[in-house]
């Protein structure tokens, strides 16, 4: 069994846990970041970087105020400046909560998840409620080159910025992959997903870039952590002066995640979702 961190000793994460009744703020556990990063160097209230935690919720419902269901999907934004992140079962419960509640009104059902999840994280919280079929979220592919038909030969599965090379060319590029794999750091399940890294720079080495990236594949940790740490090391060892780091994480228990992080003035392209999310 894959270890427990002590920021988890309570969480749901992992257990078997009777899915509520009722509407109930309670269920949602905060995680302190700053734990996560400080392996990293990362000093708290110094942070190298802006970004947000982006999720979608797709099993969201509750009942309106003649008991009828009202089904939608759910994005969530979380700044990563927010002192915690929320642990995904913890949020999964709170979300399924609302499931035989009655609530006045989408804009009511709005309020509430704002209000509550702006309390576990810390910090404001963005909530969008979209259709079941909104155009907003239709697939799209990640833009820039893809790294992963490279023919290269890899042997290691933990990250090492050892990979990592550049050239005194300076560019301008986007670059992405599909081979992302890290383990949930207490179940040790599989997370999927596809990163996107856009830079200003030395010109990154790809096939060192894609070996850098596979490391992951047998690494333990949250998806916004993993994002961070990739986003530390390309600062570290590649030093460009633009940085963009997106992760587009395949979804589990009908929540996806996708973290970004940045150097202060990048943002990622929106809205971006895709079709194996």
């Amino acid at each position: 069994m894959a270890h427990r961190p002590d920021t988890l000793e309570h969480a749901p994460l992992g257990r078997d846990s009777a899915y509520p009744e009722q509407y109930d703020a309670e269920l949602l556990f905060p995680i302190p970041r700053a734990a996560n990063r400080a392996p990293l160097g990362i000093e708290e209230g110094k942070l190298p970087f802006v970004g947000e935690d982006e999720w979608h919720a797709f099993e969201v419902s509750w009942l309106n105020a003649r008991g009828k269901p009202i089904v939608a999907v759910a994005r969530f934004r979380l700044p990563a400046d927010s002192p915690s992140l929320i642990e995904s079962k913890s949020w999964k419960l709170y979300l399924n909560s609302f499931n035989q509640t009655r609530v006045e009104s989408r804009e009511a059902v709005v309020e509430t998840l704002t209000r509550d999840l702006s309390a576990a994280a810390g910090a404001p919280v963005s909530v969008e409620l979209l259709g079941v079929e909104d155009a907003e979220l239709a697939p799209q592919p990640l833009p820039g080159d893809c790294l992963d038909e490279l023919d290269i030969e890899v042997s290691d599965y933990t990250p090492s910025a050892a990979h990592l090379a550049v050239s005194d060319e300076v560019v301008e590029e986007t670059l992405h992959s599909h081979l992302l794999k890290s383990n949930c750091p207490v179940t040790g399940q599989p997370d999927w997903g596809s990163v996107m890294i856009r830079y200003k720079g030395p010109k990154l080495d790809r096939e060192g870039v894609l070996r850098y990236l596979i490391g992951y594949r047998q690494h333990q940790d949250f998806h916004e952590h993993c994002v961070e740490h990739i986003f530390t090391d390309l600062m570290a060892y590649a030093k460009p002066t633009e940085l963009l780091v997106l992760a587009r994480y395949v979804r589990r228990g009908g929540l996806d995640i996708s973290p970004w992080r940045a150097t202060p003035g990048l943002a990622p392209p929106s809205p971006l979702r895709l079709a194996r999310q």
